[in-house]
Protein backbone atom coordinates (compact mmCIF):
# COMPACT_ATOMS: atom_id res chain seq x y z
CA UNK A 1 0.00 0.00 0.00
CA UNK A 2 1.08 3.61 -1.03
CA UNK A 3 1.00 6.34 1.30
CA UNK A 4 -2.67 7.46 -0.12
CA UNK A 5 -3.79 4.37 -0.75
CA UNK A 6 -2.80 1.07 -3.35
CA UNK A 7 0.54 2.04 -5.42
CA UNK A 8 -0.38 3.03 -9.73
CA UNK A 9 -0.66 0.07 -11.56
CA UNK A 10 -0.04 2.77 -14.78
CA UNK A 11 3.83 2.31 -15.16
CA UNK A 12 3.99 3.56 -18.92
CA UNK A 13 2.35 6.91 -17.91
CA UNK A 14 4.04 9.82 -17.46
CA UNK A 15 3.34 13.30 -15.98
CA UNK A 16 3.11 15.87 -18.89
CA UNK A 17 3.50 18.74 -17.24
CA UNK A 18 6.76 20.34 -17.92
CA UNK A 19 6.93 22.22 -14.80
CA UNK A 20 6.44 18.79 -12.21
CA UNK A 21 9.92 17.14 -11.45
CA UNK A 22 8.92 14.19 -12.95
CA UNK A 23 7.69 15.12 -16.30
CA UNK A 24 8.33 12.64 -18.76
CA UNK A 25 9.55 9.81 -16.88
CA UNK A 26 7.33 6.65 -16.40
CA UNK A 27 7.28 3.94 -14.19
CA UNK A 28 7.52 6.26 -10.95
CA UNK A 29 3.84 5.56 -9.30
CA UNK A 30 3.60 8.62 -8.98
CA UNK A 31 0.20 8.39 -11.77
CA UNK A 32 -3.07 7.42 -10.48
CA UNK A 33 -6.62 6.48 -12.40
CA UNK A 34 -9.21 9.50 -11.93
CA UNK A 35 -11.83 7.84 -14.02
CA UNK A 36 -13.01 7.94 -17.91
CA UNK A 37 -14.88 9.54 -19.46
CA UNK A 38 -16.74 8.90 -22.87
CA UNK A 39 -16.12 10.36 -26.61
CA UNK A 40 -17.43 10.30 -29.96
CA UNK A 41 -14.23 7.47 -30.63
CA UNK A 42 -14.57 5.52 -27.52
CA UNK A 43 -13.65 5.79 -23.49
CA UNK A 44 -10.64 8.21 -22.68
CA UNK A 45 -9.24 7.21 -19.21
CA UNK A 46 -8.10 10.10 -16.73
CA UNK A 47 -5.04 10.50 -14.52
CA UNK A 48 -3.51 12.34 -11.18
CA UNK A 49 -0.19 12.91 -11.12
CA UNK A 50 0.88 12.94 -7.56
CA UNK A 51 3.51 14.90 -7.75
CA UNK A 52 2.53 18.09 -9.19
CA UNK A 53 -1.63 17.44 -8.19
CA UNK A 54 -2.18 18.14 -11.89
CA UNK A 55 -5.08 16.11 -13.43
CA UNK A 56 -5.02 14.84 -17.45
CA UNK A 57 -6.17 12.03 -19.86
CA UNK A 58 -5.03 10.02 -22.80
CA UNK A 59 -5.24 12.19 -25.30
CA UNK A 60 -3.19 15.00 -23.45
CA UNK A 61 -0.60 16.71 -25.55
CA UNK A 62 -1.63 14.37 -28.51
CA UNK A 63 -2.90 15.31 -32.11
CA UNK A 64 -6.46 14.31 -30.75
CA UNK A 65 -6.24 16.29 -27.58
CA UNK A 66 -10.21 18.31 -27.51
CA UNK A 67 -11.21 17.17 -30.87
CA UNK A 68 -15.04 16.45 -31.28
CA UNK A 69 -15.16 14.14 -34.21
CA UNK A 70 -13.83 10.82 -34.32
CA UNK A 71 -10.40 9.84 -34.34
CA UNK A 72 -10.82 7.23 -38.46
CA UNK A 73 -12.68 10.26 -39.88
CA UNK A 74 -9.49 12.57 -38.95
CA UNK A 75 -6.92 9.78 -39.66
CA UNK A 76 -8.93 8.93 -43.02
CA UNK A 77 -8.29 12.84 -44.05
CA UNK A 78 -4.64 12.45 -43.74
CA UNK A 79 -4.12 9.60 -45.25
CA UNK A 80 -6.29 11.02 -48.25
CA UNK A 81 -4.00 14.47 -48.44
CA UNK A 82 -0.38 12.21 -48.18
CA UNK A 83 -1.77 10.11 -51.17
CA UNK A 84 -2.24 14.04 -52.84
CA UNK A 85 -6.46 14.39 -52.63
CA UNK A 86 -7.04 18.02 -52.60
CA UNK A 87 -8.56 19.91 -49.00
CA UNK A 88 -11.73 20.84 -50.74
CA UNK A 89 -12.25 17.65 -51.68
CA UNK A 90 -11.54 15.84 -48.92
CA UNK A 91 -13.98 18.15 -47.18
CA UNK A 92 -17.00 16.86 -49.46
CA UNK A 93 -16.03 13.02 -48.99
CA UNK A 94 -16.12 13.46 -45.33
CA UNK A 95 -19.09 15.43 -45.34
CA UNK A 96 -17.23 18.45 -43.26
CA UNK A 97 -16.29 22.14 -43.56
CA UNK A 98 -12.74 22.89 -45.35
CA UNK A 99 -11.63 24.98 -42.34
CA UNK A 100 -12.14 21.28 -40.29
CA UNK A 101 -9.73 19.70 -42.78
CA UNK A 102 -7.44 22.48 -42.22
CA UNK A 103 -7.51 22.31 -38.65
CA UNK A 104 -7.11 18.46 -38.84
CA UNK A 105 -3.86 19.30 -40.42
CA UNK A 106 -2.29 21.94 -38.43
CA UNK A 107 -2.70 19.77 -35.83
CA UNK A 108 -1.21 16.89 -37.42
CA UNK A 109 1.88 19.05 -37.87
CA UNK A 110 2.69 20.09 -34.57
CA UNK A 111 2.65 16.40 -33.36
CA UNK A 112 4.22 15.17 -36.80
CA UNK A 113 6.41 12.42 -34.84
CA UNK A 114 3.62 11.02 -33.43
CA UNK A 115 0.98 11.41 -36.39
CA UNK A 116 4.14 9.45 -38.43
CA UNK A 117 4.66 6.64 -35.97
CA UNK A 118 0.93 5.58 -36.39
CA UNK A 119 0.41 6.50 -40.74
CA UNK A 120 3.66 4.67 -41.36
CA UNK A 121 2.23 1.40 -40.30
CA UNK A 122 -1.42 1.95 -41.98
CA UNK A 123 0.68 3.01 -44.87
CA UNK A 124 3.37 1.47 -47.42
CA UNK A 125 6.10 4.00 -47.01
CA UNK A 126 8.86 4.82 -45.29
CA UNK A 127 8.71 8.60 -43.73
CA UNK A 128 5.77 10.88 -44.00
CA UNK A 129 6.52 14.70 -44.36
CA UNK A 130 2.83 17.12 -43.63
CA UNK A 131 3.95 20.07 -45.47
CA UNK A 132 1.03 22.16 -45.40
CA UNK A 133 0.17 25.03 -47.74
CA UNK A 134 -3.27 26.49 -46.37
CA UNK A 135 -4.15 29.92 -46.82
CA UNK A 136 -7.50 31.34 -45.94
CA UNK A 137 -8.67 34.32 -48.36
CA UNK A 138 -10.54 36.75 -46.79
CA UNK A 139 -12.46 38.09 -49.22
CA UNK A 140 -13.71 40.29 -46.76
CA UNK A 141 -10.92 42.17 -46.17
CA UNK A 142 -11.11 44.29 -49.38
CA UNK A 143 -7.22 43.77 -50.42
Amino acid sequence: MGERGPRSSFTDISCPNESCRDFGRPDLGNIVGNGTYRTKSGVVRKYICRTCERSFCDRTRTAFFDLRTKDEKVLIALKLVLKGMGLRGIAEVLGVKLDSVRFWIRRAAEHADEVNDVLVKDLKVSRVELWTFVKKNDSRSGN
